[in-house]
């Protein structure tokens, strides 16, 4: 015990890190129940054990160190799900929507800064500050939701990676603005370099070296030595990167697209998830630490106008860059409502404005709340940003404008999906799997219809084969008055994004109140606001996947298939209206009886026995064992014609029906099996 105690005194991080586990854990159960994300959890976590809160940890610095692990690990993780086919297919968005949203940013920033009245080259450290997003935050909540491989999931990823190629050369720009000589064009030089030899040692690693290696380890069967490879491989190239002078997230990045183009990615992905989360876990922690909850309430009045500036030029810079490299305006808010904060490496760029004096201990901590504030709100703006993108596309702007924003310019003519006498018809909203589905039955019933869709290699591919389907956003007026919305019978809403749905609902009842609104969500709980604001059908798939399993389920037990239409049909009726009411009629449950029988198949596996190779009707199978041959497989063939004459042989494959244990007894009789 005595040990114990002196261990803890010895190394302080053990009892820091028992107080930062348990009281997360309470925070957090805390704001699971109130619906909070848990990154939020863990900043008020840090908060309030920091120095500014209730000063429960002392070993700052070697929190610090485990959180900059934490950001390794993450991009580490983003690097294994990602691609360098991937990335080269985005290279546009890396340089030319990053360099502008940074670029931009820093001018714009500067420029407010100035006029304020801050010295010019503070303002231009200012604009440094405020051009960073937070990589660990916004990438989490990506992966979280599934969102990274999406347009506007990589164009994000996109952004951030070249903010942290630029964090290097803006460390290099700081002595300078601090009026200190440097020859900078000599070390971006140097630099440009370094970075391209890390760029050929990423490729040649990926091709050659990496998954020679990691097949060699593979061989081994040793799962302790194959998670000891990985970390090696992540953080010898973080290290390699950070000795040319390049940030350590970066190179993590990089050891992750090495390790992407190998055939182990997902068994390392699997195996640093749990790392990632704890050391992650340090870093917001560390964040939050940081937070002077007392300076926050004094001055937050400047500090919310100064967060409001920051959300409002940050999201118009983004939306601005990443339309200008031909992307949608959709999806331009949707990156723009992802990178609004301020990042973590402008936290370490502050802390380096402090020793040169370009910030006072007043501005830093203004820059603080800020930038803890903007974290704080991320994954609240990124939970909702679908919805937001879709009400800023719709705001009441004036018809050139607004025929910017949408889009909806396509090489289908209104023609060519009926024009005004498209009437009585079907409206298909996303053209996926239920999509193309349902057009097919409508096709072949000769139901009129017409197709909505976002995505414009679909739009083309559809339209050169006849397909009466156009690009745009169904939540737009515009575009569902180029479909007659006013004189369809049915809308069916085919698309996964629930805030999606949602949107285009509103927009066609406002449009439109006798057509029938069928829609498909993924959840069952998504049935109810659905309904409330306009659809008269909702079909969750959770829900009809559950009813088709059971139905096999069912057949597999020879229930016959009347019964099981009919019984599928009062689970529906009893559950959809279930789903709608407040209050069950109190039904009792749905029962059905079973039969005790099995319908298998047998491998004929003796060329000797009670039953091999003599005719059945001196077998006499059915009597004997009690189970009845309904089919016999041989040579590739199946058969049902089964006569008194037909013998079992070797190798046969009969099909049986009986009890289970009458087919276990035959099993073992023409099987061999003990």
């Amino acid at each position: 015990m005595n040990s114990f105690i002196l261990a803890v005194t010895e190394l302080p991080l053990l009892s820091d890190i028992v107080i930062i586990f348990g009281l997360a854990m309470l925070v957090i159960l805390l704001f699971m129940r109130l619906k909070v994300p848990t990154i939020i959890g863990f900043l008020f976590t840090g908060a309030l054990a920091g120095p500014y809160g209730l000063s429960l940890v002392k070993a700052s610095t070697t929190v610090d160190v485990l959180s900059e692990i934490g950001v390794i690990l993450l991009l580490f993780v983003i690097g294994m799900e990602f691609s360098l086919k991937s990335l080269m297919s985005i290279r546009r968005a890396v340089f030319i929507g990053g360099s502008l949203q940074v670029a931009l940013t820093i001018i714009a920033t500067s420029f407010l800064a100035y006029f304020i009245g801050f010295n010019w080259n503070i303002a231009v450290f200012f604009g440094f500050l405020f051009a960073l997003s937070s990589t660990a935050i916004v990438l989490k909540l990506l992966q979280e939701s599934g969102k990274v491989n999406t347009l506007s999931g990589k164009i994000t990823l996109a952004i951030l990676i070249f903010q942290d190629i630029i964090i290097v050369p803006l460390m290099l720009f700081i002595p300078m603005l601090a009026g200190e000589s440097e020859n900078i064009l000599l070390s971006l030089f140097y630099m440009t370099v370094k970075g391209g030899l890390v760029v050929l040692i990423t490729l040649l690693s990926a091709k050659y070296l990496i998954p020679n290696l990691l097949y060699r380890v593979a061989q081994t069967r040793s799962e302790e030595l194959f998670l000891l490879s990985i970390i090696v491989i992540c953080f010898s190239v973080a290290y390699l990167t950070s000795l040319l002078g390049l940030s350590l997230g970066l190179g993590a990045f990089l050891a992750g697209l090495i390790i992407s183009e190998s055939e182990y990615n997902h068994h390392a992905t699997g195996k640093i998830l749990p790392f990632r989360e704890i050391f992650l876990s340090f870093f917001f922690v560390s964040v939050g630490m940081l937070f002077d909850v007392t300076f926050l309430f004094s001055h937050i009045g400047i500090i919310l106008l100064i967060l409001l500036f920051t959300f409002i030029v940050k999201f118009v810079i983004a939306s601005i860059a990443v339309r200008s490299i031909g992307v949608h305006f959709k999806d331009a808010f949707l990156v723009g409502l992802s990178i609004f904060q301020v990042g973590e490496f402008s936290l370490l760029l502050a802390k380096v404005g402090l020793e040169y004096n370009l910030l006072n201990d007043e501005t830093y901590q203004y820059f603080l709340a800020v930038s803890i504030l903007t974290m704080a709100i991320t994954p609240f703006v990124i939970n909702k940003r679908d919805r937001l993108a879709y009400h800023l596309l719709n705001l009441p702007l004036p018809a050139r404008i607004k025929s910017h924003l949408v889009n909806p310019v396509t090489n289908i003519t209104m023609a060519d999906i009926g024009g005004e006498e498209l009437a009585d018809h079907l409206v298909i909203v996303g053209y996926g799997l239920n999509g193309r589905n349902l057009s097919k039955a409508a096709k072949r019933a000769n139901i009129p219809y017409a197709i909505i869709e976002m995505n414009p290699e679909t739009v083309r591919a559809e339209a050169e084969k006849g397909e009466p389907i156009i690009f745009g956003d169904a939540a737009n007026e515009t575009v569902l008055k180029h479909v007659n919305i006013h004189k369809a019978r049915v809308v069916v809403i085919a698309i996964s994004n629930n805030d999606a749905t949602k949107s285009i609902i509103s927009a066609i009842r406002l449009l439109c109140q006798n057509a029938t609104i069928i829609v498909r969500t993924r959840y069952v709980n998504e049935m109810e606001e659905n309904l409330k604001i306009g659809a008269d059908e909702v079909i969750p798939e959770e829900f009809e996947t559950s009813i088709e399993i059971f139905t096999r389920v069912l057949n597999k037990y020879l229930i016959s298939r009347d019964e099981i239409e009919d019984f599928t049909e009062e689970v529906r009726s009893y559950n959809y209206e279930m789903f709608r009411a407040t209050q069950t009629n109190g039904r009792d449950r749905l029962n059905l009886d079973l039969p005790e029988i099995n319908f298998v198949s047998l491998k004929v596996g003796k060329d000797t026995g009670t039953f091999i190779d003599k005719p059945l009707k001196e077998a006499k199978i059915r009597e004997i064992i009690g189970v009845n041959l309904v089919a016999l497989k041989r040579n590739g063939k199946t058969t049902s014609d089964i006569n008194g004459e037909t013998k079992l042989k070797l190798g046969d494959v009969v099909y049986v029906v009986g009890k289970p244990e009458s087919l276990n007894k035959f099993e073992k009789e023409v099987t061999g099996a003990n």
